[in-house]
C-alpha cells in the first residue's frame, strides 16, 4: 500500500465516515450505488442557500451569482473529461439525460437504420437507446458479453458495424463486475462508418480518468453523487452534435446550447458540489493546470484502490464457499467486487454483514439485468457487491473478510 496516499486526511473530509452502527464504526462499501459526500460539497450547498438562491436571468446579485457558479462548474467539468470541444448540460441524473438525448438524436433516424449496444451495460444505457430505436423502426444490435472471460467480445464488432449504423453506446466500466471496456477501440471502429459514440461513465468516474478527446467520445453521461457530490446529472456533448440536437422542450425555453437540454429549473444548490468533488480529485495530484492535477489525482486513487481491491479479491478467492465474478488479471477493473456465497442468498448475506459487522454492502443486479441473466444468476438474487472508494482502508477490508468467514461458519451445510 502506498505510504504517500493521505488516507487519514481524506477520511476527515467525509463526515459520514464517523457514523457508528451496532456499536461499530460503519464501513461503507456501497460506493457503486452512491459515494459518501465531501464536507466541502455539503458546505457548498449550505453556502449557496444561506446567501440566497435564485433562478437564472434575474437582474439582481443572487441570480448573477447562480449563473457564475454554473458557468464555473461547467468549466471544471470540461477539465474533468478533457472536453473543451464539448458543452455541458445538467439534469436530475444520467438516466434522465440519456432518455432525453436519445429521443432528440432518434428524431433524425429512419426506419432500417441501426444502432449497437452491449450486453454488459446498466440498462439506462440500453433502454434509453433501445426504446428510442423501437419508436423509429431502427434495428438494435448488441456486442455480446462472454460469460467465460467476463468481458465484451469485441472481435464481433466489425461484423456488426455497417453503413447504416448511427450510434454505438457503451459503458466505460461495468457497475457490477468492474470490467473496464476498451472504449477507445470501439470508438475508432465506430467512426469508420460515421457512427456517434455515447458513453456511460457513471460507474467509472469515481475511479478513473475518462478522456473524451483521446477516446473519441461524442456524448458522455455521468452523475455527481457517484463521485462525492450531490445528485446532479451531466451530459457532455460535442458542440457540433449539440447544436443539431432536436430536443423536446417547452416553446419559450432557450434554444441556445446547452440551455435547450436543461429543461426546467436545475438543482442550483447541488451544481457547485460538482466543482468540490473535482477539486478533491485534483488535490490528490500535481501539475500546472487543473486538468493535469485531475489526471494525476486519478492515478493516485487508482493505485490505492487497486491495492485494496487486490487484497479483497485475493482473500475472497481463498474461501471455498465464495464464487467471484471477475475477469482475469490481464483485464483492467474498477475496485468493484461481485460475488456469491454458497448456502445463503445475497440479500440475507448483506443483512447479516450489516447487522453483525456494520459493513454496508449491496445485493441485486444493479440494473445490469442482461449481465445477470447471461451469468445465470438473476433468478437467484444476482450479485453481492462490495465497492471500494478513495476513503476506504485496509482495516475495513480486513473486517469485511473476517465478517464473511464468520457468516459462512454459521451456514448449515
Amino acid at each position: 500500500m502506498s505510504s504517500t496516499y493521505p488516507i487519514e486526511e481524506i477520511r476527515k473530509q467525509f463526515p459520514s465516515l464517523k457514523r457508528t452502527y451496532r456499536d461499530k464504526t460503519a464501513v461503507y462499501f456501497d460506493g457503486p450505488g452512491g459515494a459518501q459526500t465531501l464536507q466541502s460539497a455539503i458546505d457548498a450547498i449550505t453556502n449557496y442557500l444561506t446567501r440566497g438562491g435564485a433562478n437564472l436571468h434575474g437582474n439582481f446579485p443572487s441570480s448573477y451569482e447562480t449563473e457564475e457558479l454554473i458557468a464555473t462548474t461547467k468549466q471544471d467539468i470540461k477539465s474533468l473529461f478533457n472536453a473543451d470541444k464539448a458543452e455541458v448540460a445538467f439534469g436530475p441524473n444520467a438516466t434522465t439525460l440519456m432518455f432525453a438525448v436519445s429521443r432528440a438524436i432518434a428524431r433524425s433516424w429512419e426506419e432500417g437504420d441501426e444502432i449497437i449496444l452491449t450486453e454488459l451495460e446498466h440498462h439506462s444505457n440500453i433502454d434509453s437507446w433501445r426504446t428510442a430505436a423501437d419508436d423509429r423502426g431502427v434495428v438494435v444490435k448488441y456486442i455480446p458479453f462472454n460469460p467465460s472471460t467476463l468481458t465484451l467480445d469485441l472481435e464481433v464488432l466489425p461484423k456488426l458495424l455497417t453503413s447504416k449504423t448511427k450510434l454505438v453506446a457503451v459503458g466505460s466500466a461495468s457497475n457490477c463486475i468492474g470490467t473496464i471496456t476498451d472504449v477507445k477501440t470501439i470508438a475508432e471502429q465506430a467512426k469508420k462508418v460515421g457512427a456517434l459514440v455515447a458513453v456511460d461513465a457513471v460507474h467509472a468516474i469515481p475511479h478513473m480518468y475518462v478522456d473524451m478527446e483521446d477516446q473519441n467520445i461524442d456524448m458522455l453521461f455521468s452523475s455527481a453523487y457517484k463521485f462525492f457530490a450531490a445528485h446532479v446529472g451531466m451530459a457532455i456533448i460535442r458542440k457540433e452534435i449539440f447544436e443539431d440536437l432536436d430536443v423536446y422542450k417547452v416553446v419559450p425555453a432557450p434554444d441556445d446550447v446547452p440551455d435547450r437540454l436543461e429543461m426546467g429549473t436545475q438543482n442550483h444548490e447541488g451544481i457547485p458540489t460538482v466543482s468540490s468533488a473535482i477539486q478533491f480529485i485534483a488535490s490528490l495530484g500535481h501539475g500546472e493546470t487543473l486538468q493535469e492535477q485531475i489526471k494525476s489525482g486519478y492515478h493516485a486513487i487508482e493505485v490505492y484502490e487497486n491495492n485494496l481491491a487486490d487484497l479483497m479479491r485475493s482473500e475472497l478467492s481463498k474461501i471455498d464457499e465464495v464464487t467471484l465474478y471477475q475477469a482475469d488479471a490481464s483485464v483492467p477493473k474498477t475496485p468493484t467486487i461481485a460475488f456469491r456465497v454458497e448456502g445463503i442468498s445475497p440479500k440475507d448475506f448483506c443483512i447479516r454483514m450489516c447487522e453483525e459487522h456494520s459493513v454496508f454492502i449491496a445485493e441485486g443486479d444493479f440494473y445490469a439485468k442482461t449481465l445477470a441473466e447471461k451469468l445465470g444468476i438473476r433468478d437467484k438474487g444476482s450479485f453481492i457487491r462490495a465497492g471500494l472508494a478513495p476513503y476506504n482502508t485496509k482495516e475495513e477490508v480486513n473486517r469485511f473478510i473476517e465478517g464473511t468467514k464468520a457468516i459462512i461458519q454459521t451456514i448449515e451445510k
